[in-house]
């Protein structure tokens, strides 16, 4: 997990030539996490687990199908699906696919489970000409990020809301990470009680410009706000498009029956953007540097 968080980081001051690391090097080292299997799993209630080792993507089951939280790389596709089935669900029951951001290792399955589902693609507003360009912003000739477009179906913006049988999501801007960065908010049962489930679309800096010249228009301001709303949300269950977001592994090996879940961690999401907030002022610090001293 650091080795993942400190690659981020370093990658984010490429464009800036303050760190030598190439996109390459970094795709090298986190790439067989992010491909490694991991088997899926009932997270809570009627949500599942069915990502690989170093992406999240979760199924929800609702009364009149499934809905698809992101993908991971194109090559896990095949692993994804399996995962689906493992759990005794059927990849055509997937009505609807939804976004957290239109970066290629969360989208590289959209166009082949759209293309064999018919599944609804729902995504952040802002994200929609990436996903159907299947580039990443600011940097759209880029092949190293390049990924297979996907017709997008319906945008989202702050507050919107999406159905499925009795399962209704609402959806959060939390740009930053992507300009129509999104996170998905619903509730669940926990035993007698009710919690609200925050998926997290995401808050590091990973490969974004902060100055010069900008990754977008405005996105230092993006950042900003998507933290100070993020850490004000009441949230029971952090979730997020990595499972280091909020400690996955380590809490799906704590998971016994009749014991507490251990997903259920009221107030994370606040220490958690807390230390994001943290990162990226250094990150703008070091590129703003970087940028002076070029």
């Amino acid at each position: 997990m650091r080795t993942i968080a400190a690659a981020l980081c370093a990658l984010a001051l490429i464009a800036t030539g303050a760190q030598a690391q190439t996109l390459k090097d970094f795709m090298a080292t986190v790439m067989k996490k992010w491909t490694a299997p991991f088997e899926p799993y009932e997270l809570i209630d009627n949500i599942y687990y069915v990502g690989t080792d170093g992406i999240a993507v979760y199924i929800i089951k609702t009364s009149q199908g499934l809905i698809l939280i992101d993908t991971a790389m194109q090559q896990s596709t095949g692993m994804i699906k399996d995962n689906i089935t493992k759990l005794g669900f059927k990849v055509a029951d997937i009505k609807i696919i939804l976004n957290s951001h239109a970066h290629l290792d969360h989208t590289g399955g959209f166009a082949e489970i759209k293309k064999e589902t018919g599944a609804q693609m729902i995504a952040g507003e802002r994200d929609k000409p990436l996903l159907e360009g299947g580039y990443y912003p600011g940097d759209e000739s880029n092949a190293d990020l390049a990924f297979t477009p996907v017709k997008v179906d319906r945008t989202v913006k702050e507050g919107d809301k999406v159905t499925l049988g009795d399962t209704t999501l609402t959806a959060h801007a939390t740009p930053g990470h992507s300009p129509g960065c999104t996170s998905w908010e619903m509730t669940v049962k926990d035993g007698n009680a009710q919690r609200n489930v925050l998926f997290f679309c995401s808050g590091t800096v990973a490969l974004n410009r902060l100055v010069g010249r900008p990754t977008y228009p405005g996105i230092v301001d993006d950042y900003r706000s998507t933290f100070a709303k993020v850490k004000a949300m009441k949230v029971d269950v952090l979730l997020g498009p990595h499972p280091e977001v909020y400690d996955m592994q380590a809490k799906r090996a704590q998971m016994k029956d009749g014991a507490p879940n251990p997903f259920v961690k009221p107030g994370e999401n606040a220490s958690y953007v807390a230390g994001l907030e943290q990162d990226f002022d250094k990150q703008l610090a070091k590129q703003t540097a970087a940028l002076k001293a070029n």
